[in-house]
């Protein structure tokens, strides 16, 4: 099965995500972060539409010519999710320029490293000097945190396709900061819930130190405790740290039902050790951050049986087909769809601007998403356009699923699916 959550378009942080329901099994979302976050910037007037606004679209054809950069992850701790994502964004401006509608887009590819590097600020400081009208990313909050500030006072847009901390929900970005990815309020409670149901009374919780785990585990507590789970043990570890022996010490002394690993890409070495230390394989639990082909990385049936979650509805074959024919060599599609549509999103409201102006594509990027104007169902960037050309309201729906982007710039909708590691170490969707 899978979790259908939808929000109020007046949310607010605290009390994001009311509207969960959750069916059967719990499920959870998505990487980044929650707390931890730098003081937000000062702002004067949002360019975001207000609730309930809807602005003209100009009838006619267009002749525009839109640049975007990408700050996504070649480097770092979460460097496998690079891959799908950058696929995604190139899927999309393929298919864009391929539709010949007189939008033509161009993206230049950049790395963002992780929170122990300043890549991420190098490469926006260059994206910028090539005058993009928006950036996509970053997939890390804590790295988006580090730059949101130097891209929202440039007027450039910014669309992470995978932050997920309530913290940007009302950051003071010149309404220019953008999501497909919800919010870790959900993330956690899914979570929490999906571990309880499976039948543990006590929960280890094994946390990177830094804004996406911290937040992502108060929320997993607050929910696993909420369903009459005691939270026994809560280990913490820094980014770039290579010992873990204290922290799985202290886990597995406490003998948790299960244990929520929490991390980025240290999974590679905290996992291994802690099976190897006894703990059994088939009772962790793995988080977007770390849900991974680890087949290469595992002996055989080192985690057989353990569960994870992802955000958005199981893909399509017709969507993996897309993304493999852009990169052949995709082992994982974590975030693609997300990227994809991240992409389209921006060039379907640059088209409904008649604009390539950052501060002109963000007014109409949530009436675009179908989050005011009440506009016609597309789903390609073909139909998109032509509704646009004849002054038509349009509401994108893609491959994540539907967005409907609130006045925040967050999504209001978010489909969650569950997952389960077999004998080599590969996940499946079971539900």
């Amino acid at each position: 099965m899978s979790v259908f959550a939808k929000a109020t378009a007046s949310r607010s942080a605290r009390a994001a995500w009311t509207g969960v329901a959750l069916a059967g099994v719990s499920a959870l979302l998505l990487t980044a972060c929650s707390s931890g976050a730098p003081a937000p910037a000062e702002s004067d007037e949002p360019t975001k539409a207000a609730a309930g606004d809807a602005l003209p679209i100009e009838a006619g054809e267009r002749d525009l010519t839109l640049k975007i950069g990408t700050i996504l992850p070649q480097s770092g701790t979460l460097a496998f999710l690079g891959p799908p994502e950058e696929a995604g964004v190139a899927l999309a401006a393929k298919e864009i320029n391929e539709a010949d509608m007189g939008l033509n887009i161009e993206v230049v590819y950049r790395d963002s490293g992780d929170t122990t590097t300043d890549i991420a600020t190098v490469s926006v400081t260059d994206l910028l000097s090539q005058d993009v009208s928006a950036i996509v990313g970053a997939a890390s909050s804590g790295v988006s945190f580090t730059v949101i500030d130097q891209i929202s006072s440039a007027g450039v847009v910014q669309f992470s396709p995978a932050n997920t901390s309530p913290d940007f929900t009302d950051y003071e970005d010149n309404g220019l900061y953008f999501r497909t990815a919800p919010s870790d309020l959900l993330q956690g409670e899914v979570l929490g819930n999906q571990i309880a149901e499976d039948g543990a009374s006590t929960l280890g919780l094994l946390v990177l130190n830094d804004p996406y785990g911290t937040g992502l585990a108060a929320a997993t507590k607050e929910s696993f405790e909420a369903a009459g789970g005691e939270v026994v043990a809560e280990e913490l570890f820094n980014t770039g740290d290579s010992n873990f022996d204290a922290q799985l010490s202290a886990i597995k002394a406490a003998n948790p039902d299960a244990v929520a690993v929490i991390t980025f890409d240290e999974a590679k070495v905290v996992v291994p050790a802690l099976v190897g230390s006894g703990y059994p394989g088939d009772q962790l639990y793995f988080v977007d951050g770390n849900l991974s082909d680890y087949s290469a990385d595992f002996a055989p049936g080192l985690i057989a049986g353990s569960k994870g979650t992802l955000p958005g509805p199981k893909l399509e074959d017709d969507f993996r087909e897309r993304m493999l024919a852009v990169n052949p060599d995709l082992a994982d599609f974590s975030y693609g769809p997300e990227s994809y549509d991240a992409t389209m999103l921006i060039a379907l409201a640059a088209y409904a601007a008649n604009s390539t102006e950052g501060a002109d594509i963000a007014k109409y990027l949530r009436q675009v998403s179908g989050g005011t104007g009440d506009g016609e169902v597309v789903t390609d960037f073909t139909a998109g356009a032509t509704q646009l050309q004849e002054g038509n309201q349009i509401n994108y729906d893609g491959p994540s699923g539907p967005i409907t982007l609130d006045e925040h710039g967050d999504p209001t909708e978010a489909t969650i699916g569950v997952y389960e590691y077999g004998d080599d170490n590969k996940y499946t969707r079971i539900n």
